[in-house]
């Protein structure tokens, strides 16, 4: 796959770069040696590859879900924290209807 100079002053346009003419014919090369590099890189088998999201493993450190874990900001505050609501429905937050 090879572009133009036509096509590369496009690319340029649709990304709003300013481009000087005698910078085209440089950049026709640059954007050809780019496509054949990804274009080899799509010939390397990796069959035998596992996906993976990360170049090292990691895992995410997770805490025990505990009640009450803090006095201040744990369960059985239910009454205290709604008490700041301007509207207060079935133990919840009352909210606005947004779909009708």
């Amino acid at each position: 796959m090879s572009v133009t100079r036509e096509e590369v002053a496009k690319i340029a346009a649709l990304a709003r770069i300013k481009v000087d003419e005698g910078d085209l014919d440089r950049m026709v090369g640059e954007f050809n040696n780019l496509l054949a590099w990804v274009e080899q890189l799509g010939e390397v088998d990796t069959s035998a590859v596992e996906p993976m999201t990360a170049v090292i493993p990691q895992a995410l450190r997770l805490r025990d879900d505990v009640v009450d874990a803090d006095p201040l900001t744990g369960g059985n505050r239910r009454d205290d924290i709604l008490a700041n609501a301007p509207v207060a429905q079935h133990g919840f937050f009352g909210v606005p209807k947004v779909i009708e």
